[in-house]
């Protein structure tokens, strides 16, 4: 007998568990028959030790794309790469109705467009109580402070009650550009009760509460009037508030303005097409300040996370456009390094150190979080008095923490990593798990992490990679001998490597019968043992060996 009873799921692909790649599903109706809302479609970055040439990472959509038919919109609550990053990659498997505010609308259609799929996919919404209707659900944007202009939460009215997910938040009475966070505005959404709040984790660890972005220009503009020679400040370049201190500052502080970097100038110009910034500092382009005194110049420049294509690295290295640091400047990293970039920022750090640059890094001085303290989520939690806790955006051990948190205030709290449907309806309990892992953009193509070509690279990149060709004539016999090449391999005291293996493997396939030579895989057998042996004694190491059988026809 079917069961025809509604209930209230939710379920994580994306962004618990682990900071980054935003990707959240909530379901309504009979089970096997729901109908489904997606929240946020981010990516994460790749490194070079585990996902080796990979472009960008997200989390693996299968559940949902196997539902695209009852999937009746995709809610994007702000524009950081790790919620919209990968918006218009998945947007062909999933085919919804894609709503957000008019900046985050402007950065989803850019995204879209440059994926060549439709903009007019893309729907631009008012803030609650304005609300969009999608199948069993309606759901609201409600303004709320973070370090990107018009983040929102949203307000999820189902016919089992109401959510409130609460996207990346801070609490900060004076955002610089932006939407304050109004208590008012969060004690009128909990009217008439909060069955769940799914709410960001990132700084449950952090006792302190929460520092405005108004703190900062004062600081800012005194350390850039006593800075000798140029002043280059780089910060994550979509936090316009903080783009548009940093460039005042300078301008107090009697210095020019220069923005180098793509993405910088991209957010500024969507800011400021869309209404969210009404004004930005002169800017001057870098061939007008070469012949300004360095005293007198500030440089935005993007990449304060280490990348090494980013404007920040390239004026590290050597030059950018003609631009060059030179000893007694100063660099500032108005941000904070976000786990996983350590190594890449130090790599910027020691680079400007040895050309005598001043690097200002991870002073609290100069940079505020763009996420909620743990005195900050407890307020929040306070104002709207949910039923339920569920924890979201951030590690495991972020998401136990709040959990905890929740329960100490004498709340109801449920885990809830990657994978993990809950069932919402009543008392929480888990339903289901779910096989969840991530999808790479590789070059131009989508893969799957478990599909092989990323483990293959790193095989190549850890152990070498031997290539054998050997041709056998009509009667089975060795024709012409055997031909090795060994990649990214060193040479043996002994001599020739590649001579090395030709010799054992022809050695043992003119000992080898007939009938293996007339079979294709014990020929390979053959010449992968005999590269293993004689790479394991030569250099130590057991290659991949890719063996290349040619037969000729009789």
């Amino acid at each position: 007998m079917a069961n025809n009873k509604n209930r209230l799921i939710y379920l994580p692909l994306g962004g618990a568990g682990e900071i980054g790649m935003n990707m959240y599903l909530y379901g309504y109706g009979p089970k096997g028959n729901e109908r489904f809302i997606l929240v946020d479609v981010g990516v994460t970055f790749p490194d070079m030790e585990s996902t080796p040439g990979v472009d960008l990472i997200m989390a693996d959509p299968s559940y949902i794309v196997e539902r695209a038919d009852r999937l009746e919109g995709i809610f994007i609550t702000h524009a950081h790469e790790d919620h919209i990053g990968a918006i218009g990659l998945l947007y062909p498997q999933l085919q919804a109705p894609i709503y957000c505010r008019a900046f985050t609308s402007a950065i989803a259609r850019n995204k879209m467009e440059r994926a060549g799929q439709d903009t007019d996919a893309v729907n631009e919404v008012a803030i609650w109580p304005a609300m969009v209707e999608a199948g069993p659900f309606k759901v609201g944007f409600a303004p709320i402070s973070h370090s990107i202009p018009e983040a929102s939460a949203l307000v999820i009215d189902t016919p089992a009650g109401r959510i409130f997910h609460s996207g990346d938040f801070k609490i900060d009475p004076d955002p610089q550009v932006g939407e304050a966070f109004d208590p008012d505005l969060m004690k009128a959404i909990a009217q008439g009760g909060i069955r769940a709040f799914v709410c960001d984790s990132t700084n449950v660890f952090n006792h302190h509460p929460g520092r405005s972005e108004a703190s900062l220009p004062s600081a800012i503009t005194e350390m850039m009037t006593h800075a000798s020679g140029m002043v280059v400040a780089t910060t994550f370049a979509s936090n316009v508030a903080r783009l548009k201190t940093l460039a005042q500052a300078a301008v107090d502080a009697g210095r020019e303005v220069v923005m180098v970097g793509r993405a910088m100038n991209v957010m500024t110009q969507t800011a400021l097409s869309t209404g969210v910034l009404t004004d930005f500092p002169p800017v001057i382009s870098i061939e007008d300040a070469k012949g300004k005194p360095r005293e007198k110049l500030m440089v935005l420049a993007t990449g304060s996370q280490g990348e090494r294509r980013a404007a920040s690295a390239q004026l590290a290295v050597g030059k950018y456009q003609g631009m060059e640091l030179k000893a007694g400047d100063t660099f500032l990293f108005s941000s904070k390094t976000i786990p996983g970039n350590e190594i890449g920022v130090a790599r910027i750090h020691n680079l400007l150190a040895e050309k005598g640059v001043v690097v200002v890094a991870e002073d609290d001085r100069y940079h505020v979080s763009g996420h909620a303290n743990r005195p900050d989520l407890d307020r929040l939690q306070t104002l709207l008095n949910p039923d339920l806790v569920i924890p979201m955006h951030g590690e495991y051990r972020h998401l136990r923490e709040h959990a905890e948190l929740a329960e100490a205030n004498g709340r109801k709290a449920a885990i809830a990593p990657n994978g993990v449907m809950l069932d919402i309806t009543g008392e929480p309990r888990v339903v289901e798990h779910i096989d969840t892992g991530r999808t790479y953009l590789d070059g131009m193509v989508l893969i799957g992490a478990m599909d092989g070509v990323v483990r293959q690279r790193l095989q190549f990149a850890l152990r070498g990679h031997v290539v054998v060709s050997v041709m056998i004539d009509e009667k089975n016999r060795l024709s012409d001998g055997v031909w090795a090449e060994a990649h990214g391999l060193p040479e043996p005291k002994q001599g020739s490597f590649d001579q090395m293996l030709e010799a054992a493997m022809n050695k043992d396939l003119e000992k080898a019968k007939r009938g293996v030579l007339g079979d294709d895989e014990a020929v390979e057998r053959l010449i992968v043992q005999a590269c293993n042996r004689v790479s394991k004694k030569a250099i130590g190491k057991k290659p991949v060996c890719t063996v290349l059988i040619s037969r000729m026809e009789g």
